[in-house]
């Protein structure tokens, strides 16, 4: 029976597990290296503690509504897209008002996790801390891993010739930046077109003497603003649109939204993307076109090699006097605490059981929480994949046979080994996957009995942004005010911008009801079909999320 639970990190996904431990009795310790909760989003000027941190302008791709915690919602005047400083705010709300930090013991760096010699019975794990010099050792009935996969950086020298041999200038990874005052005046070529390569490109961009961005890939960009301006996730992130993307052929949706992509502005002119291409990533940036036709940022190929001073990039062209090379080339993940025969189960998040469970472990308490893309929030996958977890640990879920989660693995695991620094076309669907988990944790919304019971929330559910309050409807965990939450999802969205009101006078109360009945049979087939056949687990959206 598990009872005591080591949390392994006080960011989103450690915060997230400790609060799902209490709600499911358990007794949790969460060991923080460092002083403070917030993980990735707490930001320092340092980079020599070894602790990742975003940079000093990052804001939040995903919005506050679909990017909250389920039972606590983002206060009404925060803006809809969250500067790290206040992200980091909210975290600490919700600590403070769920009583969390007592339960952390900051400053203290796990060393290893190895099984207890009865583990094949007991199921428990020694754990050795190190605080302040000291170390420590602890039994623990079982492990929520919350380190997440922003780890170690990920810098294929090898496979920029001379960059480390002929190269004069200086290189480093984005892990080491923090704000433009090292780069001004200077020729700067970034390495790599994802979000973070995009943006800190679009920073540079005002006060660099050149910005080139180097681009391995076919790229396309889009905005957090959607049309009338509501935040994008929330117009595009609704289960009407699943069950589109479920109902009309792949070609025929991936042809709609390159075609949505194009609307904004042709890719191909930029040099960014073609509907031709097989491969290709998505990113979220609202400047970058704008950069690239300003010239503030000339896009370039793939790099070849570099010279004393200069990049000579596949294309045969070459870009003098480069001062400063910064590769956007993100992050590999590690578990250097975990003994190697557990850490050997697992290759790459693909080898767990949905993503959390190594399967082949005799007791299964062991959970690698937050080790997903996602696209969407994957905070609310992380919080979702913690509700289930200390639900199998108290005894109210149960994991099928070894046997059934292998079979789950190699099913859904892909034939081809890929490199796991890659951002993958492949990305799990948001709302499949937290779908998925919830239907395992009992918590899973059933729209066609709310069309029954409660028309006005049914409705809302489906075509209305899948925000996270839907999973504490029903179920374990069940919120009193997830109802309302949803209901006032967009009064929360507009709330901020209120601060100069203008007259616009509408009758949307009477669209709204006309949107309703129309709704009510698409929403009723749709419902059905979904509950009857399997959705897809897998999409074609991508980019970095929350």
């Amino acid at each position: 029976m598990v009872q005591h639970v080591a949390v392994i990190g006080a960011g989103v996904g450690g915060v997230a597990s400790i609060k799902c431990c209490l709600d499911d009795g358990l007794e949790p310790t969460c060991f923080e290296r460092s002083e403070d909760i917030g993980g990735l989003w707490r930001y320092t000027d340092s980079t020599d503690d070894g602790r990742v941190s975003v940079y000093r302008s990052v804001i939040t791709n995903t919005s506050k509504e679909m990017s909250c915690f389920s039972d606590f919602p983002c206060p009404e005047d925060f803006p809809s897209f969250l500067p790290h400083g206040l992200l980091l705010e909210y975290f600490r709300m919700y600590a403070r008002h769920f009583n969390l930090l007592r339960h952390i013991r900051f400053k203290t760096t796990v060393l290893s996790v190895k099984k207890h010699p009865d583990f094949a019975t007991s199921g428990q794990w020694e754990v050795v801390t190190e605080t302040d010099g000291v170390r420590e050792s602890h039994v623990f009935d079982a492990v929520m891993v919350c380190t997440g996969h922003y780890q170690e950086p990920y810098l294929p020298l090898s496979s920029f010739p001379g960059i480390n041999t002929r190269f004069k200038g200086q290189y480093l990874h984005s892990r080491e930046y923090k704000d433009v005052e090292a780069f001004r005046g200077k020729r700067v070529l970034v390495v790599g077109i994802g979000n973070t390569g995009g943006d800190l490109s679009v920073e540079l961009s005002r006060v660099a003497a050149k910005v080139f961005l180097s681009a391995r890939s076919s790229t396309w960009v889009f905005s957090r603003i959607s049309d009338h301006g509501f935040p994008f996730d929330m117009v595009s992130t609704t289960r009407f649109n699943q069950f589109l993307d479920w109902l009309l052929p792949s070609a025929l949706t991936r042809r709609i939204r390159f075609r949505k992509f194009n609307s904004w502005f042709n890719h191909a002119n930029y040099g960014l993307a073609s509907t031709k291409s097989s491969k290709f990533k998505i990113i979220v940036n609202e400047e970058l076109p704008f950069c690239l036709l300003s010239g503030t940022i000339v896009l370039k190929p793939n790099v070849k090699e570099f010279t004393e001073s200069s990049a000579v990039f596949e294309d045969g062209t070459t870009e003098e006097n480069i001062d400063i090379v910064l590769f956007a080339t993100g992050y590999v993940f590690s578990f250097p605490f975990l003994e190697e025969s557990v850490r050997s189960l697992f290759d790459d998040n693909r080898s767990l059981y949905k993503r959390i469970f190594p399967p082949q472990l005799e007791k299964p308490t062991l959970a690698i929480i937050g080790l997903v893309q996602l696209t969407g929030s994957v905070m609310v996958g992380t919080e979702m994949q913690a509700r289930w977890v200390t639900g199998i640990f108290a005894g109210w879920n149960k994991l099928p046979p070894t046997s059934t989660m292998m079979a789950d693995v190699l099913k859904k695991k892909p034939p081809v080994k890929r490199n796991t620094t890659e951002r993958e076309n492949l990305k799990m669907s948001f709302i499949s996957y937290t779908d998925e988990i919830a239907s395992c944790a009992g918590v899973k919304p059933n729209v066609l009995r709310l069309l029954l019971t409660d028309p006005r929330l049914a409705l809302t559910i489906f075509f209305g942004p899948c925000t996270p309050y839907q999973y504490r409807l029903v179920g374990r965990g069940k919120w009193s005010g997830a109802r309302d939450a949803i209901l006032t999802q967009w009064k929360r969205t507009l709330k901020p911008l209120r601060t100069r009101v203008v007259d616009d006078s509408s009758s949307s109360s009477f669209s709204w009801r006309w949107m309703c009945l129309l709704a009510l049979p698409v929403a009723l087939t749709a419902g059905f079909l979904l509950s009857k056949y399997p959705q897809p687990g897998w999409s074609l959206r991508a980019g970095r999320q929350l």
